[in-house]
């Protein structure tokens, strides 16, 4: 997907609106992945979570508006300086955790926790974004059977075999996110 800074014409607020690339938006299993992060993200409510505000369907056009956060990746952090100093891990580790609590408490897997995946703002909070790929507790999932989904850098073990995850996933993954920064 691409996300675009836009300007809420209704609320007269800047949001990120985030698109799904059209060869992606032709594939219902792309659009449903798409959908669930949606309705995923939107039903957290957490300050390390970015809000999703809106969805939008237009033709063949999937889209999903939500907080627009002024900052950067923490992949972008880690491009540019290699690693970080333990301080600032530890502080970045505790907040994505305490997001990611959050989102284990109202039944939801993120699956794809990466340094692309948190967001460091200009005002030093760190948000968790990207729940495309989130799996909802007793919803089925979109996941064909033998398919392996996320980053192979980060997958905890049972993702690799094709096991049951839960919030352990993404303990493991941040625990790779955190080892790699430093």
């Amino acid at each position: 997907a691409e996300v675009w800074e836009a300007t809420d014409q209704v609320l007269g607020r800047p949001v990120a609106v985030k698109i799904l690339h059209p060869h992606l938006a032709a594939d219902d299993t792309f659009v449903a992945r798409f959908r669930t992060e949606a309705v995923a993200a939107a039903r957290l409510h957490h300050p390390g979570i970015v809000s999703i505000y809106d969805t939008c369907h237009d033709d063949d056009a999937e889209a999903i508006v939500m907080e627009l956060v002024k900052g950067t990746t923490l992949r972008a952090e880690l491009d540019e300086q290699s690693f970080l100093p333990p301080e600032q891990v530890a502080a970045i580790g505790a907040q994505v955790a305490d997001a990611l609590g959050a989102a284990h408490r109202a039944g939801l897997v993120h699956r794809d926790i990466k340094p692309a995946n948190i967001l460091i703002c200009t005002d030093g909070r760190v948000l968790v974004t990207d729940f495309g790929i989130a799996k909802i507790r007793d919803d089925p999932d979109v996941t064909q059977i033998g398919t392996m989904i996320g980053t192979v850098k980060y997958l905890a073990p049972e993702q690799v075999r094709g096991d049951p995850v839960d919030g352990r996933t993404d303990v493991y993954a941040l625990g790779v996110v955190l080892f790699e920064c430093l």
